[in-house]
């Protein structure tokens, strides 16, 4: 086995696909800085109590743990930046009002979603704290919609959710309270059937428990036709009413060419989102290019709860499904250290040129680069010609 194999599922980035990404993490960050979004940057290794607060088990079995020579406390390599920036609001910019932070940095993962997933990506994202409103759940997705759409996405769809729906639902009987872990996996994966089954596997669940529970796995599609039928259809229980009735007004204000629908059984990340969850996906890739949502109170685990709402997203799975990149044309200057030569290389890089100096001997053997102009000497002057 050779020394310059990677691990599974881990990856160099070479340089054309670098620079697509980097020309995206700036266009990005400057976008979310026109929101008044403020970039923060935590550090990607710290204590695990702090990575791990009120996050749920799915974050702990993907996040890589080991032990900090300095403390012997267990550190965690972060798998995910919003408990981060959580923290980063609770107790370091500790803030009365609207408080809104944008990161980019990656995150490493101990097992990969499927075959194809990288384990390390590249998370951006953008986060509001300190309004409980629709507005700030409006403001959050109007940006990830931007996002896409700065990056040159076409064909964007927008998928809702809301787990106050099957929260209610399952606290609504102890039994199926207690067995959480089982029904939310069975919701996701919209396991009627499975669903179903549960009245041998769970003692006591309710029938009415899983009427309700195998309705849900099937309320996706249509707006208004999904809220209609889960009106007619589930309990009428404050739970569920507060939470479609929060889906419908998010809808409202939401731009009219937007492609939208509604996944009531898409619960993903259950235990940690407190509010509309969501999702963009778009032509071109396989999966969930986008994720957001309302996740109230987790900065309680650093002494202060806060409302807050967000999304994030692979930049490195983003760029990966993009157009290629024009490749930038370049300037051939000779090599040589003649003061008019120097002046004229320094004139040409601070207008935004690519000037590359031909070594001793060699060539330059850039992929990255179209060389269509050289530095000439003419008649004691130096001139950019055409090749």
């Amino acid at each position: 086995m050779g020394n310059w194999l990677l691990p599974e599922n881990l990856a160099d980035v070479l340089p054309l696909e670098a620079r697509r990404i980097e020309e995206l993490r700036h266009k990005l960050i400057d976008l979310y800085k026109t929101y008044g979004f403020e970039i923060v940057c935590p550090p990607i290794v710290e204590y695990i109590d702090s990575l791990l607060s009120s996050t749920g088990s799915d974050l702990n079995l993907r996040t890589c743990k080991l032990i900090d020579q300095l403390s012997g406390r267990t550190l965690g390599v972060r798998a995910d930046m919003t408990p981060q920036i959580s923290r980063i609001d609770a107790h370091l910019l500790n803030r009365d009002g609207v408080t809104r932070l944008c990161y980019c940095g990656n995150v490493f993962n101990a097992y990969p979603n499927d075959a194809l997933s990288s384990r390390e990506q590249l998370q951006i994202g953008a986060e509001i704290y300190g309004h409980p409103g629709v507005e700030a759940d409006y403001e959050i997705i109007q940006l990830s919609l931007d996002t896409l759409k700065t990056a040159g996405v076409k064909g964007i769809k927008l998928d809702l959710c809301h787990p106050g729906v099957v929260r209610s639902i399952i606290n609504s009987d102890y039994a199926a309270s207690v067995n959480i872990d089982l029904i939310i996996s069975l919701i996701r994966e919209k396991d009627v059937s499975g669903l179903a089954g549960l009245a041998d596997k769970i003692k006591n669940i309710r029938s009415d428990t899983l009427n309700s529970l195998q309705l849900v796995s099937s309320l996706y599609g249509d707006t208004y036709d999904v809220l209609s039928l889960a009106r007619r259809s589930l309990p009428s229980i404050p739970g569920i009413i507060g939470s479609l009735d929060e889906l419908e007004t998010l809808i409202h204000t939401l731009p009219s060419e937007v492609e939208l629908s509604i996944d009531l059984a898409d619960v993903w990340g259950y235990g940690y989102h407190s509010g509309v969850t969501f999702s963009l996906y778009a032509e071109g890739w396989r999966d969930t290019l986008v994720s957001g949502g309302r996740y109230d109170n987790v900065g309680i685990a650093f002494g202060r709860a806060r409302p807050a709402t967000g999304f994030s997203l692979d930049l490195r799975k983003l760029a990966a499904g993009l157009l290629p990149v024009k490749k930038p044309s370049a300037i051939l200057a000779p090599w040589g250290r003649d003061e008019k030569l120097l002046k004229i290389i320094r004139s040409l890089r601070q207008d935004g040129n690519i000037v590359i100096q031909i070594l001793p001997g060699s060539y330059p053997s850039q992929d990255e680069f179209v060389f269509d102009r050289k530095l000439v000497l003419f008649n004691d002057v130096w001139q950019v010609d055409d090749l």
